[in-house]
């Protein structure tokens, strides 16, 4: 089974999204976050699912939907992938701030 690895950024994404919607209600926050949490552990069982990241075109670089949310993923090897970022979908992804 592979391995889920979240980079600093993407935890750091997390925190924010949580933050931001728990202005409003706390509960939606926690019930988004979850999801996303839950979409990122279906990738032990289908590694290879999402789609290429169209901004960059680069195979190993992946995202999943949840939501409103871009999860932007890299399969690092068969036994590894490292979440990158947690990306609103109206926000535009810079290739330079994955890393």
């Amino acid at each position: 089974m592979v391995r889920i690895n979240w980079t600093q950024l993407a935890l750091s994404d997390l925190k924010g999204v949580h933050e931001y919607i728990a202005n409003d209600s706390i509960r939606y926050a926690q019930i988004t976050v979850n999801k996303i949490y839950s979409r990122v552990e279906s990738l032990k069982k289908q590694p290879n699912s999402g789609r290429i990241v169209p901004e960059f075109e680069d195979s190993s670089i992946k995202e999943l939907i949840e939501g409103n949310y871009r999860i932007v993923h890299y399969l690092v090897g068969e036994d590894r992938i490292d979440i990158l970022r947690i990306y609103h979908s109206a926000r535009k992804l810079d290739k330079n701030r994955l890393k």
